[in-house]
């Protein structure tokens, strides 16, 4: 198996790569100072999100899609694509925090609900065939 040179989190130099769960891609540029939650808040305004203390970012890594890193909100996102080990990752937003009751979540926030349900929905169909 032969690995492509690069990495797989940047669309180009200094413009990560976030994967969604509808299978959009999202590229963000970024500053030395900015952090994981600086694109997690842009990512909130993009998708009309309200309750967006569910989500994270997270590396996924590509040759083995049920190792998850969980990155933490102050990172800083040069930092985290300049790790050798990196470039074996992509960058997904996800639902990291599943509510207590996720009906409250419907209640709150559909429309992160709805991301919920298709990462769920997503994840079984990728895992079963």
């Amino acid at each position: 198996l032969r690995r492509k040179k690069g990495n797989s989190l940047l669309f180009l130099p200094n413009v990560l790569k976030v994967y969604l769960e509808n299978g959009q891609t999202k590229a963000f540029k970024f500053e030395p100072s900015t952090t994981v939650k600086d694109i997690v808040m842009t990512l909130k305004e993009k998708l009309s999100l309200r309750n967006i203390e569910h989500f994270s970012l997270v590396l996924e890594q590509l040759y083995s899609v049920t190792k998850l890193l969980l990155l933490h909100d102050e990172e800083k996102i040069q930092q985290v694509v300049q790790k050798k080990e990196s470039r074996d990752f992509r960058c997904l937003f996800r639902v990291c925090f599943i509510p207590k009751l996720p009906e409250t979540l419907l209640q709150d926030d559909q429309t992160a609900f709805e991301y919920l349900y298709l990462q769920v929905y997503c994840g079984t169909r990728n895992l079963y065939g």
